[in-house]
């Protein structure tokens, strides 16, 4: 009985190592991609006067940066929102919120879960 729980201990320790792995390399993908956003370009003397956020795409997706051995590359997505925040001022500025949420499955016994990150932060033109 100690030995099978002893086994088990080592196979959810291992399973919860995989894991983390995983979520490690989808937190560091969707990092990258609010760094994207940081430095985009804005459109801040077009008329009528716009600030906004150009050349990012709304969805991407890529392998994760795990090691991989022939076809075992875990493919992700990332879905990038940008929301518009008006000042109330005189400015006529806006400051903008990019959301990057990055999907990625795990599987684990024949089944397959998906898990997401989430990484937000706030931008405004110079």
């Amino acid at each position: 009985m100690v030995l099978s729980g002893v086994i088990g201990g080592y196979i959810h320790s291992a399973y919860k190592a995989e894991w983390s792995g995983y979520s490690l390399a989808a937190q560091g993908m969707a990092i990258q991609q609010v760094e994207q956003a940081r430095c985009a370009a804005w459109d801040v003397r077009s008329l009528p006067i716009r600030n906004e956020i150009t050349n990012i795409p709304s969805l991407t997706w890529a392998t994760l940066d795990l090691p991989i051995s022939g076809t075992n590359a875990i493919w992700a997505t990332n879905y990038v929102s940008i929301t518009s925040i008006p000042l109330t001022n005189s400015l006529n500025a806006s400051v903008y919120m990019v959301k990057v949420s990055t999907v990625w499955p795990f599987r684990w016994r024949n089944q397959t879960k998906y898990f997401t990150n989430t990484v937000a932060d706030y931008f405004a033109p110079d």
